[in-house]
């Protein structure tokens, strides 16, 4: 099992930051991807971003893209989500997922992200 923890999240208006952090326990695991979706009210769960926990290849959803940034502390079992120039369109639960390899993937139970304009 691995349990993750999400935190950072709040409410910030718009073109702000906020730095999510996704903490992993339980089995640790040596290859895969972390990362995150998110999901606002009456939409469908949406890709975000995630990392390869080996190479720290990374991929991100089109309406992030070069607004946030992932990264990723192994010896913390740890993934970060950068949010830069936020907007209210980005309100939403976030959610952090890893997928071990072999594994299922594990999910956190999301952190709230809402952004005023």
């Amino acid at each position: 099992q691995v349990q993750l923890v999400e935190s950072g999240g709040g409410l910030v208006e718009a073109g702000g930051s906020l730095r999510l952090t996704c903490a992993a326990s339980g089995r640790t695991f040596s290859s895969g991807t972390m990362g995150w979706f998110r999901q606002a009210p009456g939409n469908e769960r949406e890709f975000v971003a995630t990392i390869h926990w080996i190479s720290s290849v990374t991929e991100y959803g089109d309406s992030v893209k070069g607004r946030f940034t992932i990264s990723r502390d192994n010896a913390k079992n740890t993934v970060y989500l950068r949010m830069n120039s936020l907007k209210p369109e980005d309100t939403a639960v976030y959610y952090c997922y890893a997928a071990p390899r072999g594994f299922s993937t594990y999910w956190g139970q999301g952190t709230q992200v809402t952004v005023s304009s």
